[in-house]
């Protein structure tokens, strides 16, 4: 290099000059055209828009506070939605929902799932049962990290699409989960995801997935496979999807077995009995896809405040987020607890800009694992609490008396007029009437 320089005849101030010229040249190219990497979503804001609440516009931020308190003379109100098209990673929240006799629209469509081994196996087991492989899904509960993949929901934007002059009705999930390479190319990646979303920003690596369930060519052309898979005590049939997983998400999450990605086959929805009303109770057979055993879950934010005061805080849990319960339905100004009394609920109007009236079955309380001991905000899992103190304060259902309870499960009814076409609406501001009372007592599967 400095025989280089030598005969270039070029002195310390006359390189200094050359770098400073060619920093001047490139600053305004950098500015003007960042190495900014093109994420998928660039794509699909074209014809699609994202659903969901932004952040700093949700109904949940100000979840902590007293306003949430019974108020003399009115009803409680839906506060917030909240949709989780892959289980256990984030959610999305909504101001208004389809609501099908599956659940809220979109929800719990995917699962991940880990290939088990038997083991261990009896000792006079045949070869064929010491060699068979399982599917089954997986959690918060086992894989933390789980709650850093976002999911965003893509529909299509009938404006947007005329200035195209397109046409879609396809849907899309953009899964995202925090992801660096070593190198030079984890330096370029942190560059990048600082320079498009903000100082605060870390690299991603993004899954872009149909919500549609696909036709039989588009399985073929893509290998897809239908396998069994485990979901608690049940065994189901269900699209595997693994071929669209990187495997950089399989060493994200900690997973060592062979993982995949599951998505429910609406044609074989697990049918739902215990609680839940019977089939001609409420007109059709109850069904769910890939929740924990009913199609929605709702929360009263008042609950969860009475709750948490008995729950000790640390430097890690200052606060019970009542997204740690994973709810579809939060409430505001209902009675601590009072939702434990309900049996069935009217959901009207009130100020949510609807016409329609919602009716639900409330099947069972929500009897809780150790899951809500993970942050949502960053997957950290809490040692003890909140598991610890449901336990000890919420033991409350005779069904259930080892383990503590928080929130209803509730299945939806619909108007025999409706005959197969069963659907109906629920958005924020819906008032809720208590049309039916009892007592519930927790039916294990």
């Amino acid at each position: 290099m400095d025989r280089f320089l030598s005969d270039l005849n070029l002195d310390a101030s006359s390189i200094f000059l050359l770098f400073m010229t060619i920093c001047a040249f490139l600053i305004p190219v950098v500015v003007i055209l960042p190495p900014i990497g093109l994420q998928k979503g660039d794509a699909l804001i074209q014809t699609h828009s994202k659903a969901g609440v932004e952040g700093s516009k949700s109904n949940l931020r100000n979840q902590f506070s007293a306003e949430h308190a019974p108020q003399a003379g009115e009803p409680p109100k839906v506060q917030s939605l909240v949709i989780y098209p892959v289980k256990s990673c984030k959610g999305i929240e909504l101001k208004r929902s389809k609501v099908l006799p599956s659940g809220l629209q979109f929800d719990r469509l995917f699962t991940f799932a880990q290939l088990k081994s038997p083991f261990p196996v009896a000792v006079d087991s045949t070869d064929e049962e010491k060699s068979k492989h399982k599917w089954e899904f997986i959690t918060q509960r086992q894989f933390s990290q789980l709650a850093n993949v976002t999911v965003d929901l893509w529909l299509p934007d009938e404006m947007k699409l005329r200035k195209q002059s397109m046409k879609s009705n396809e849907a899309f999930l953009i899964l995202r989960f925090p992801w660096k390479e070593d190198g030079w190319r984890g330096l370029f990646s942190v560059i990048s995801a600082k320079l498009a979303r903000g100082r605060s920003a870390e690299p991603e690596m993004e899954i872009l997935l149909p919500v549609d369930f696909p036709s039989e060519v588009d399985i073929k052309e893509k290998g897809y496979t239908f396998e069994d898979v485990k979901i608690w005590k049940e065994t189901i049939n269900a699209l595997n999807m693994e071929r669209d997983l990187p495997e950089e998400l399989r060493r994200y999450l900690g997973v060592s077995n062979k993982l995949a990605l599951f998505r429910i086959d609406p044609d074989q929805l697990r049918e739902v009995y215990r609680c839940a009303p019977s089939a001609e109770d409420a007109g059709y057979q109850p069904v769910t896809g890939f929740q924990d055993a009913y199609p929605l879950h709702l929360m009263n934010l008042n609950s969860m405040q009475a709750f948490s005061e008995e729950v000790p805080k640390d430097d890690t849990l200052k606060e019970l987020d009542v997204l740690r319960f994973r709810p579809n339905i939060i409430l505001s100004g209902a009675s601590a607890y009072d939702e434990e009394t309900w049996k069935q609920v009217r959901l009207k109007p009130g100020s949510s800009g609807l016409y329609n009236d919602t009716v639900f079955h409330v099947s069972c309380r929500t009897v809780r694992c150790k899951m809500p001991n993970v942050d949502p905000a960053n997957g950290f899992r809490h040692p003890r609490e909140p598991d610890k103190s449901l336990r000890a304060k919420r033991a409350v259902d005779e069904g259930a008396p080892l383990s503590g309870c928080l929130g209803m499960q509730l299945t939806p009814l619909f108007d025999a007029s409706l005959g197969e076409d069963r659907e109906g609406w629920i958005a924020v501001g819906m008032a809720i009437e208590v049309e039916e009372r009892g007592d519930h007592k927790y039916v294990k599967q």
